[in-house]
């Protein structure tokens, strides 16, 4: 059996990726890519020249198969996606669920992810807090932002900056235009930017500064009211 890695790739900065990282990608048998093109310009950047071939969520329904039956023979893939950890809001999922029901082990190398930094960076409780990544656009979209409205935990959502300001405006509707969030774009960027106040504060932010790259919204949960406890006295 081979070995299915899953890898990491910079979400911006090419310092973020890790040594053991390029280590793999150079050792693996086939490195299976998004966008072979991005990816390509990522690879040529460390050195790398393996075999690289297209899966995505367009395609991995019918390439999966065969990629296990590679593993199988003894093969070590390496999973990446345009940028961060595959499987989160990207491609990765059903590839390592099918590897794993097939007996391959899976390794998941830790690296970049968009959300961990923004939710750091928030000021907002990192203790405990929800990944919701991308909204339904259309159907469903208002019945799951209604699901959330008793959450307490933080949550972060991953957002296009074409939608941003409707969003946030969705956000103030449900949520109450006075619950804090922050906005953060162009993670480990150059133009790496935290907005940070309350929804109606970054509505009229945005509403006069167009917002641009690549977006993570983190929203602070429902407050909780803690109730006093009174000590009954004995009758």
């Amino acid at each position: 059996m081979g070995i299915l890695y899953i890898v990491p790739t910079p979400v911006g900065n090419m310092e973020d990726m890790t040594l053991r990282a390029i280590r793999i990608l150079k050792e693996a048998d086939l490195v299976l890519a998004e966008d072979t093109r991005t990816s390509g310009i990522l690879l040529k950047h460390f050195d790398i020249k393996n075999q690289m071939m297209s899966h995505h969520k367009f395609n991995e329904h019918g390439t999966t198969a065969g990629i296990i039956e590679r593993l199988k023979a003894g093969q070590t893939i390496a999973l990446i996606s345009d940028a961060g950890t595959p499987g989160i809001s990207d491609p990765g999922f059903y590839l390592a669920r099918e590897a794993a029901r097939a007996g391959i082990t899976v390794q998941t190398l830790p690296g970049p992810t968009a959300c961990i930094p923004a939710i750091v960076s928030s000021g907002l409780p990192c203790d405990r807090f929800c990944f919701e990544g991308f909204l339904p656009q259309k159907k469903g979209r208002q019945t799951h932002l209604e699901s959330l409205k008793e959450e307490t935990r933080t949550m972060v959502f991953y957002e296009s900056p074409y939608r941003l300001l409707k969003t946030l405006t969705q956000f103030a509707e449900v949520f109450g235009g006075d619950r804090q969030v922050s906005v953060s774009r162009e993670i480990s960027k150059v133009y790496e930017e935290h907005v940070r106040g309350t929804l109606d504060d970054v509505v009229a932010h945005f509403t006069e500064t167009t917002p641009r790259g690549e977006i993570v919204i983190v929203l602070a949960g429902k407050p909780v009211v803690k109730n006093k406890l009174r000590k009954l006295k004995d009758m």
